[in-house]
């Protein structure tokens, strides 16, 4: 009978500060694996060491995420079994470990989740903000015309979103909120699980005076109101009123929408018949 003898890729969430909030399962999977691969060994050690585990490490980031993922891979591939650790909280979130996870799979490879401890969703729960839509966007890009195409995106998301930031960015980044989204409501949830974790539910407006006075310190997650639909659907009431019924068929087939779809898309954007859609479009061929 076939044996398949090939290992399996254990991904470990470990604490984002609390040490205690490791599990049980965790630590037994780390003790039990062949290698751990981690993010930064320096940091992991410590880790490790504090609960005594002496399993062999090596580092897995975003300076070697293709090559090392095969070369994991292969380790796979002989039998061993393998966890993978992020500096903080679960693997693949934001991090390097979704391109290690992706090969792995492609390759054939056993891959399974211990769940525990990220940010994202420890803050969202603790946020004030509504959790049953979310949008986790981590850190905006750094490079100016990507962060810019990426706030404009987020311009009218309905889902509540949730970002990463240092302190040294934090105002600039509340400041490009503020002039892209408005003023809304947002929790600013400051060291996560630590000692002095705190939680500051607040809007755009009020937490740029605040940090006028005083200093960003921590690691953050933003946790934002989504855009209201109500006023979503009313600015978008208010550009199809700005458009003759020809522009606003225009847009659709331009998206090679048949010409019938778009008739019924441009009335219900207008909140008419598609028989008025069908004689304004008469009267204006005319």
């Amino acid at each position: 009978m076939f044996m398949d003898t090939r290992g399996t890729l254990y991904l470990c969430a470990t604490p984002i500060g609390n040490l205690e909030d490791i599990t049980y399962r965790v630590l037994r999977t780390l003790k039990e694996v062949d290698l751990i691969a981690a993010e930064d060994t320096r940091n992991s050690i410590k880790l490790l060491n504090h609960f005594e585990i002496h399993t062999p490490m090596t580092s897995y980031h975003e300076y070697n995420k293709i090559e090392k993922a095969y070369q994991l891979v292969d380790q796979l591939r002989q039998g061993k079994n393998i966890a993978l650790i992020t500096d903080a909280g679960t693997p693949g979130i934001s991090d390097p470990g979704e391109d290690l996870v992706r090969i792995a799979l492609e390759e054939g490879m056993s891959v399974t989740s211990l769940p525990g401890a990220a940010a994202c969703i420890t803050a969202l729960t603790m946020s004030g903000q509504q959790t049953r839509r979310f949008a986790f966007e981590a850190f905006l890009p750094r490079e100016k015309k990507e962060r810019a195409k990426v706030l404009e995106e987020l311009k009218d998301e309905t889902r509540t979103i949730i970002l990463y930031e240092a302190p040294h960015h934090l105002i600039a980044t509340l400041t490009q909120l503020r002039e892209t989204l408005g003023n809304r409501s947002i929790s600013l949830c400051r060291e996560l699980t630590k000692k002095y974790e705190d939680v500051q539910k607040t809007t755009l407006d009020d937490v740029l005076l605040y940090y006028k006075d005083n200093e960003p310190r921590g690691e953050y997650v933003l946790v934002v109101e989504g855009k209201d639909r109500r006023e979503l659907e009313a600015e978008s009431q208010r550009a199809w009123e700005q458009m003759t019924i020809d522009e606003h068929m225009a847009i659709y087939e331009a998206q090679d929408i048949p010409r019938k779809e778009a008739m019924k898309l441009v009335a219900r954007d207008r909140g008419i018949s598609k028989r008025e859609v069908y004689q304004a479009l008469l009267d204006a061929e005319a």
